[in-house]
Formats: C-alpha cells, structure tokens, sequence
C-alpha cells in the first residue's frame, strides 16, 4: 500500500538514493533539507500525511535529535528510521530511546533501507490495527478512526459528531454492508457514554418467541426452561448504548413494549412484579424504507416517530469510490500481517477493477474480496488475476469451459489442407490506391466469419478487426479466458483490459 515517506537530510545524494528506493516501492515521497525544515513539515497542515519519517541524525542547527525529541511526544505512533555514520551501541540505544524503529549505518544499501521501510511501515499498520481494536472493545472508537476519505462519508462524521454531543435517540439508515454498526460505535465514543457497554442486538436474528426475554430479560420460572434470572439487553446496556440492528424486522407485539420502555425509560421482565429503570442511549439502524413500512401495516408509526428523531444515513460504497483503495489498503495490509504474507499492495489493474466495480455487498464485500485476494496472491502485489470473483460479476471474466481445438489459420489467397496452410500458385496483383479493393482478394475471413472489410468494402479500423478477432476467440474457446489469452499471444491482464475498453460483452 502506498504511504508517504518524510526523508529528511541534508546531503543531496543520500536524498535522491534514498527517494528513488522509497519510489521504486510505489511510496510518495516528501523530503526536509534539514531539521527545521522536517518540524515546519510534520506540524503543517500535511503533517497528518506522513506514515514514516527517514531521518539523518547529524545536521547542522536542528539535527535529527531535536526532531524526535518535538515531534514524538505529540506523534508516538510515527515511526522514525535514523541514519547516521557511527554505530556505536551508546548511539543506537539513545535512538531507541527517543523513537526511532531502526537504526541504519552510512552507508546504506538500498536493499537495506528497503527491508527497514516495509517492516517500519508493517509494524505501524499492524500498531493502528491493534489501537482500533482497543478501541472498538472498550467503546471508544471515534470517527478519526474510521476510514472515510469521501466527502460524503466526511459529512456523515460531522453529522454523527454533533449527534454524539446529546443523548437524542439516532436512526441511521443505509444498504446492508456500509458499516452502520461503526457509525454506532463512533456516536458512542464521541459521546459522554465512551468507554460505557455498547450492546448490540440484531433484531431480525431472534426467535420471535424469544424477543421480549432477550430484550427485557426474565425472571427464575418465568417460563418452561427459565431455569436462572436473565438480565436482558435493555439492563446489560444500562449506562451505556444500545444498538438496535435491523429494527425493521421486529414484531409489530414487540414494538409495543419497546416503545413503552423508551417513553418510560423502564422494561418489565417476564415474570416480573415490577418494571425496573434503566438509563441508555438508544440508536436503531435499518437497511429498509420504514416509511413504506409504515403505510404497509408492518411497522409502527408511532414507534418510528420515537426512533427517527435524528436520522443519519450512510451511502454506499459506489456513491463514495474515494473510499474504496483507502479501504482495500487497510484490509490488506491487515489480511496480508494476518496470512504472514509479503503484500505491498495494489497493482494498476487492480486497482482498475475495484474502483469501477458498483460493489452491491458494500464494505463487507469489499473485505471479504480482499481476504480471498490475499490468500490467492503469490507475488507481493495483488492482481487482477487475484480477484476471479470480482471480475467476474463485472463482466470481464466467464465460467471456464472445456478447451477445444485449435482454430486453423486462413491464408489469404491459399488453401489449408490437413492443418498446413498452402501456399497459392500465384498471388495476386495489390489494389490500386483511390480504387475500390478486389473483393475476391480482400474479403477473406477466418473461421466464424471475421472480415477486413466493413459494409461498404473499404477496409476496417484495427480496433474493430481487433474486437472481431476477440469475440471470435471468446466464442471459439466458449469463454476459457485463459486459453483465449494463449492463443491470441497476449497476458490475461492485457485481454481482460482489451474486453473492457472495447466494450465486449462476456457471457458465462
């Protein structure tokens, strides 16, 4: 995954060593003359851009232990790999000490500063996975921690943040998969409730004879088989949030009791003699149009009048392409650490791909295709070869067939015979230009009727001759891309590109 690297040093020629390997990487590259100039940098308004910081420690005026000692307290997690000519074991322990991740001696091969880069860059990914993880366990996950580059998604995080700032109930709406769960849990860590139960209820998973005792809980002999006391999810989110996923799924009985429980702030149990008070902050999510529930007869009116109070609706993933590559990097590099795998990133095709995909699963079909990518990469870039599924629901790929053989080539004023193209006793004389060409000479075609003349006789474009010569392909080999590729003498990623800016259409 591409990341912005600080180089900063005031030699010239360890500047341009150092840039072209962080190039070569695929990194962007920001560079310092010197001390100040990498401060001015880091504390600017590009600063937040800045994933690693390469750092000479010996510079005139600021050197390199000025800069760690100003920017690490306020940015712990930036990783600083220092360069410096002497070695000594005092010199690396001091490094250590103020920040740095690795210490490399002058001078230093590229393929050195290669492999302390990428662990740099690894160690800080997997270090932001296991902070968000911390986060999202305790209840304090914010909206700086989500990944959300698009202006849409930037706007549902001003929304969710002023939401936070009260305890008003929260309706957010949006497609199966957009992460509404994490808009909930960011609400709640943006709110005074951080760090307090989130609990989450996913109401179209119930029995519906187990609603009301999973949501308000029961008493000992309630019922055949209320063995013990259960505290249901109203009481466990005392406190705290609870969460209250695919609300429109919930049985008309029970949206009775659920909207005297929010009108009241109390639940009775089942088998209960008296109601019991609770205190929480309530955010329902649907991927329905309640609405059109409401004037089917499905859903209360009343009820999504009490819920819909301050509603928050998330897009989906085609209307926020500026997330997707941000949200593929972050899967990556988390799969990739998992599966103890190599991976750098996306290639161009790839990354072709995935951006022009219309993703109807959103975001968790966006994971799941990079976690399969992953485990079917053998290099240290994910392909397009990497993504069959995807490639396939857009187009660009067919269910393999069975290979079949070999299509014989035609010979333009000869014959073939027993598979060996013969040559003609005599070729005949080349068209005139400004004249019409000799049908008998120039309307020859391959197997499957591809021609080089159009309509009207005059010879065809080599895009069109090209595509026809393609189709006849994906049609002769039934769509076996593979093996359409091979005998066209051209990559799978080239033909696949090929069929989607001819605009080919590939029927499985």
């Amino acid at each position: 995954m591409a990341k912005t690297i600080l180089i900063v040093d005031d030699d010239p020629a360890q500047m341009r060593l150092i840039s072209a390997v962080v190039e070569r990487d695929g990194h962007r590259v920001m560079t310092a003359n010197g001390g100040n100039e990498a401060i001015c940098a880091l504390e600017g308004a590009r600063g937040h851009e800045v994933d690693l910081v390469v750092l000479d420690l010996v510079m005139p005026q600021t050197d390199g232990w000025a800069v760690m000692e100003r920017i690490h307290p306020t940015r712990p997690e930036l990783p600083f790999i220092v360069l410096t000519g002497h070695g000594g074991i005092d010199t690396v322990v001091k490094a250590m000490q103020a920040g740095a991740r690795d210490f490399v001696v002058k001078p230093a091969s590229p393929e050195r500063l290669q492999v302390s880069i990428a662990n740099a860059l690894k160690l800080e990914a997997l270090g932001k996975e296991i902070t968000r993880l911390k986060k999202h366990s305790t209840g304090q996950l914010t909206f700086g921690d989500l990944i959300a580059e698009s202006p849409a998604m930037q706007k549902v995080g001003k929304i969710g943040e002023r939401a936070a700032q009260s305890n008003i109930p929260i309706l957010i709406e949006g497609e199966s998969g957009v992460g509404k769960e994490m808009i909930a849990r960011a609400i709640q860590g943006s709110s005074d409730r951080a760090g307090r139960p989130f609990v989450t209820v996913n109401c179209g998973a119930i029995p519906e004879n187990l609603v009301e005792s999973i949501l308000f809980g029961h008493e000992k002999g309630a019922f055949t088989g209320a063995t013990d006391k259960h505290a249901g999810k109203f009481q466990e989110a005392h406190g705290g949030t609870l969460f209250l996923d695919e609300i429109g799924e919930l049985p008309l009985d029970m949206q009775v009791k659920l909207l005297r429980a929010l009108q009241e702030g109390e639940v009775d149990p089942v088998g209960a003699k008296k109601p019991v008070k609770v205190d929480i902050r309530l955010i329902s999510a649907t991927n329905r149009d309640l609405i059109q529930a409401v004037q089917d007869g499905i859903f209360r009116e009343d009820l999504y009048y009490r819920l819909n109070v301050f509603p928050v609706s998330v897009p989906p993933l085609r209307e926020r392409r500026e997330d997707i590559v941000p949200l593929t990097d972050h899967f990556a590099a988390r799969f990739a650490a998992e599966e103890g795998k190599p991976i750098r990133g996306l290639d161009a095709d790839a990354r072709a791909l995935l951006e022009g995909f219309a993703w109807p699963g959103n975001v968790r079909q966006l994971e799941n295709a990079v976690f399969r990518a992953v485990v079917l990469c053998d290099g240290d870039m994910l392909t397009f070869e990497d993504f069959p599924q995807i490639a396939s629901l857009a187009g660009a790929q067919a269910r393999p067939k069975p290979r079949l053989p070999d299509i014989q080539p035609a010979v333009l004023g000869g014959t073939v015979q027993g598979g060996t193209a013969q040559p003609a006793m005599a070729q005949p004389a080349a068209p005139q230009f400004g004249t019409r060409p000799d049908q008998s000479v120039l309307h020859e075609t391959i197997p499957g009727d591809v021609s080089v003349l159009d309509e009207t006789g005059n010879l065809k474009k080599l895009e069109e001759m090209e595509a026809d010569m393609i189709r006849l392909a994906i049609d002769k080999y039934e769509g076996h891309m593979s093996e359409v590729a091979r005998r066209l003498g051209i990559g799978r990623s080239t033909l696949y590109r090929k069929v989607r800016d001819l605009g080919i259409e590939v029927r499985a």
